[in-house]
């Protein structure tokens, strides 16, 4: 891994496979990223779900968004390849995040956040209105929304079944157990495995657990009061979203002032933005370039 001094351009890469890892300071720890795309524009950083390393991004949907837009992915602290201590809440995420942001120089980017991403993206939407340009939310919901605070026991149950059937989570939790939720949830693992070189260490025990605890905190909370997010949002999910129910993904449409809804997604759940990653790929970033 390589450190990157403030401002320093990236080198250019085709692929997020062959995309270095790179390493920036932010207050004394080095935080892990990868970029790639064009180097002009809006910045789009991407903040990943539970449990969520650099290499557990769709590489189909990461290469699909950078042969148009600069994209940034990373490990926010304690998490990967980034070194420090994970917090519990996910306020203090999205101060991770934002202080990450402003150790790279930008003072302008567009936020994708996935599931737990998704939560902190709205949170640093809604505090930093002069630094968020535009928002996808894609699995995700508010503060308070129902089911929400289910997701460690989903998780934590999917994981020791997986275990004993030696069957990866992701499938049973992002994916449906049809024939045409099982065939893509396989095709998307197997894109998982594309980069072979230099992949990101698996996320801690102990930072998952501050995950979990942050998680279960932000579905108990008093709901959000969303009309203090401005900036424009594009909300895209499955319709059979388990893990944070498709009907946050309908509420957060309406309750943002300034959101678009992209249909949920037919036959899919929480990974529906890689089951569905070109028509995915192809409306956010024409919501981007609007």
């Amino acid at each position: 891994m390589t450190t990157a001094p403030r401002n320093s351009p990236s080198p250019s890469t085709s692929s997020y496979e062959n995309a270095p890892t790179r390493a920036v300071s932010v207050r004394g720890e080095d935080f892990a990223y990868r970029e790639l795309g064009p180097k002009d524009g809006v910045p789009l950083i991407l903040l990943i779900h539970l449990a969520g390393v650099l290499d557990n991004w769709d590489p189909r949907v990461v290469d699909g968004l950078a042969a148009r837009r600069r994209v940034i992915a990373f490990d926010n602290r304690g998490v990967g390849g980034s070194s420090g201590s994970t917090p519990d809440t996910i306020e203090a995420m999205a101060r991770d995040a934002v202080l990450f942001v402003r150790a790279l120089g930008f003072d302008q980017v567009d936020l994708l956040g996935l599931s737990m991403g998704g939560f902190i993206a709205q949170v640093i939407a809604e505090q930093e209105p002069r630094l968020v340009r535009k928002v996808i939310l894609a699995g995700t919901g508010p503060a308070g929304g129902p089911g929400i605070d289910k997701v460690p026991a989903l998780t934590i149950q999917a994981t020791l079944k997986g275990a004993l059937t030696r069957q990866d989570p992701k499938l049973s939790l992002f994916f449906t157990e049809t024939r045409g939720g099982r065939r893509a949830g396989r095709a998307f693992l197997e894109r998982l495995k594309e980069r072979t070189h230099n992949r990101d260490k698996d996320i801690s025990l102990p930072s998952f657990r501050a995950q979990l605890k942050a998680i279960k905190r932000w579905g108990r909370q008093a709901p959000s009061d969303l009309s203090n997010i401005r900036q424009p949002v594009l909300v895209a999910n499955g319709e059979s979203d388990r893990m944070v129910p498709s009907q946050n993904t309908l509420d957060l449409a309406a309750r943002l002032p300034g959101s678009e809804l992209v249909p949920l997604y037919p036959d899919a759940g929480h990974g529906g933005i890689f089951q569905h990653h070109d028509e995915f790929v192809s409306r956010a970033l024409a919501f981007l370039e609007s």
